[in-house]
């Protein structure tokens, strides 16, 4: 027997939460890997954590 996936988890990536990197301005939305820290999230990428100090100067 298969089971089909539970429909009430299945999610559109339209109505996940949505973020504005503080570093290059683009909107990114939540990824499941984000779900214990989402409020500490403000970088779209590994570049833009690592510009942060450039943008500053």
């Amino acid at each position: 027997m298969v089971r089909l996936p539970d429909m009430a988890k299945m999610r559109k990536k339209a109505d996940l939460p949505e973020r504005v990197c503080v570093v290059c301005g683009r909107p990114f939305v939540w990824r499941k890997k984000w779900e214990k820290v989402w409020e500490e999230v403000k970088y779209c990428s590994d570049g833009c954590r690592i510009r942060k100090g450039r943008a500053a100067q």
